[in-house]
């Protein structure tokens, strides 16, 4: 049986653009990306702290050390630039493979959207 458990996070980091004229997901700086081990065109779930909000996209590539976090097309009208978010990735695995993972989470500066 396969099962679905949380794979990466990245906790609390602010947006820092919003545009709704892009086809739709959500740029991420690279770095963050290395960190958290989520790749490009990886499935993702945005919550937002500020209204509740949650909503899956697609990872686009950000500027290495750039602390973008640019919510694209529709959710730009669903996350303002400013709030804070947490992005999660999930992985499909045998129960018992599991039973013993560990997902990888980083906590960044909220101000910088740096790693601390």
């Amino acid at each position: 049986m396969l099962i679905e458990i949380l794979k990466s996070k990245i906790h609390q980091v602010t947006v820092t653009e919003a545009n709704l004229n892009y086809i739709g997901s959500v740029t991420i700086d690279e770095d963050l990306m290395d960190a958290s081990g989520i790749i490009e065109n990886e499935k993702v779930q945005v919550l937002d702290i500020n209204n509740g909000e949650r909503l899956e996209t697609y990872v686009i590539k950000g500027k290495r050390g750039s602390g973008e976090i640019c919510m694209n097309g529709p959710a730009a009208r669903k996350v303002a630039v400013g709030d804070v978010i947490i992005i999660m990735s999930f992985a499909s695995m045998d129960f018992e493979e599991a039973k013993s993972f560990k997902p990888l989470i980083i906590f960044p500066d909220t101000k910088t959207n740096k790693l601390v």
